[in-house]
């Protein structure tokens, strides 16, 4: 079955000038001239090459990171602030440098990615502060015959394995805690987008991290990398942002060694709109929840649940509103969604759109791709959607609002918890007590309330259920690259 062919209708093309700039900057960065092809989404086009890095250049790479590493554990707590905010510095100055790239290699409008170098500084910055701040404390044992003295202390070497959709903010928001405890780094970005990374972590070394201390590897063989560094004794932590499956097969071998883990995996982050939701305010947060990055996000909104007595005037606004967005390169100057990853993505979505209205879904914008070169998929709303539909059970990555109604307030929280993710969750209300009723009774890690952007540096970014272990961002990111170590200092009895 196909609901329509690829559609011609006009894309936005790419800027001269952006797309120059892009490319300069992508001139700047140490690459190779041969190894894995970076394309860019929007036109197909490879703009560059980055190392296939087989198993004895990951573990060469672990043996310089550790070696580096000793020095910077034992470096003072200033020492290490001052290093990220000179990088906090370097990175802001190059925010149209990195939103270039990060447009060019991953296809998000340029707005977006000013937005997501934004994100990405500010937890460069965030532990840059939080760097002075070390966790720790005096008690006294209840007996009275001795004190206990808490410090933290480096995990030791980290390896970080980052996804695609966030190549910026998602290197960052690991490395950065990572710097800040004293842990050396082997970050592995995806090898769709993995020119950000390097372009960041060279300007980290301008800005002062010693040269060998963050070291980038990208290869075609993660399971061999995997399994390789891993179980290498010298690597004490891993940090894993991508599928659950995945996740399942890194922790597996993570237990191996009894590797401290972070593990941000999968979602299926359901959106509540009740009737007593601000209709406008509604949509916007719906708009962002689901269009933002493309749709491509882990904590994007999968399942729009809408009670019944708003649904008609919700679905009419959002129909119009996804409508009106122009498709394009990110690098266009009015650009509202730019590419799909890659062409699977954008077959996926025919997919999802098709068995959607096989089984009664009402296909009222988009639904289709592109005649072009590049990624495209048009905004899309579905409504009525079943539960049985593939595009309610799966996390959709894509650009399209799959709608569902409901009736009563228990009823779209049974719905919302059938499922075995919980990274994020949605909930638009002007009742604070429902709102806040609603979002305890959801099995997420995050909540967005009459918003649909939630992360910030500041907040411990994660999930539960099988959306992952551990946290990311504000004082528990820290954690994450710390041990917790305790002296017990037995007290002489006074006279």
């Amino acid at each position: 079955m196909s609901l329509t062919a690829n559609v011609a209708t006009p894309l936005i093309t790419a800027d001269a000038d952006s797309l120059r700039h892009a490319d300069a900057v992508i001139q700047s960065i140490k690459l190779p001239s041969q190894g894995i092809a970076v394309q860019d989404p929007a036109t197909a086009e490879t703009i560059a090459h980055v190392p296939d890095a087989d198993v004895e250049a990951a573990l060469e790479a672990v043996g310089k990171a550790d070696a580096a590493g000793a020095d910077w554990s034992n470096s003072t707590l200033r020492q290490r602030a001052d290093v990220l905010h000179a990088w906090y510095d370097k990175l802001v100055a190059h925010t149209e440098d990195l939103a270039h790239l990060i447009s060019r290699e991953m296809g998000k409008p340029l707005a977006e990615a000013r937005g997501e170098v934004k994100y990405g500084t500010d937890f460069v910055r965030w532990y840059a502060e939080e760097a002075v701040r070390p966790a720790g404390n005096f008690r006294e044992t209840p007996d009275g015959g001795a004190s206990l003295l808490t410090r933290r202390s480096p995990v030791g070497l980290a390896v970080l394995i980052t996804p695609w959709n966030f190549p910026l903010a998602m290197a960052t928001r690991k490395i950065a805690p990572a710097l800040a405890a004293g842990c050396p780094v082997v970050i592995k970005p995806a090898t769709l987008t993995p020119l950000t990374t390097y372009f960041a972590v060279q300007l980290a070394v301008e800005a002062g991290v010693p040269e060998e201390l963050i070291q980038v590897i990208t290869t075609s063989k993660s399971g061999a990398f995997s399994e390789a560094v891993l179980l290498d004794p010298r690597v004490r932590k891993v940090s894993f942002t991508g599928s659950t499956p995945v996740g399942r097969q890194l922790l597996k071998l993570a237990s191996r060694n009894v590797l401290r883990s972070s593990m941000e995996l999968g979602g299926n982050a359901p959106l509540i709109v009740f009737n007593d939701a601000d209709l406008q305010r509604a949509v916007d947060g719906t708009f962002a929840a689901k269009l933002r990055n493309g749709g491509q996000s882990c904590i994007g909104a999968n399942r729009i649940y809408v009670q019944d007595g708003i649904a008609d005037d919700f679905v009419s606004a959002l129909t119009e509103r996804f409508a009106q967005v122009a498709v394009g390169s990110g690098l266009g100057q009015q650009t509202g969604l730019g590419a799909l990853i890659d062409d699977r993505a954008v077959a996926q979505m025919q997919a999802y759109t098709e068995n959607a209205v096989s089984l009664g879904a009402t296909l009222l914008t988009g639904g289709h791709g592109y005649d072009s070169a590049g990624n495209f998929f048009a905004p899309t709303v579905l409504d009525h959607v079943t539960e049985d539909s593939d595009v309610a059970k799966s996390e959709i990555f894509g650009p399209i609002a799959a709608i569902q109604r409901f009736s009563s307030e228990a009823e779209a929280i049974n719905r919302a918890n059938a499922t075995e993710f919980g990274l994020a969750g949605y909930v638009f209300t002007e009742n604070l007590d429902r709102a806040l009723n609603v979002a305890d009774r959801l099995q997420t890690g995050i909540v967005g309330i009459n918003q649909g952007v939630p992360s910030n540096a500041a907040a411990p970014f994660g999930g539960i259920k099988q959306s992952g272990l551990g946290r990311e961002g504000s004082a528990e990111g820290l954690e994450e690259y710390e041990n917790i170590r305790f002296y017990n200092v037995a007290r002489r009895a006074t006279a």
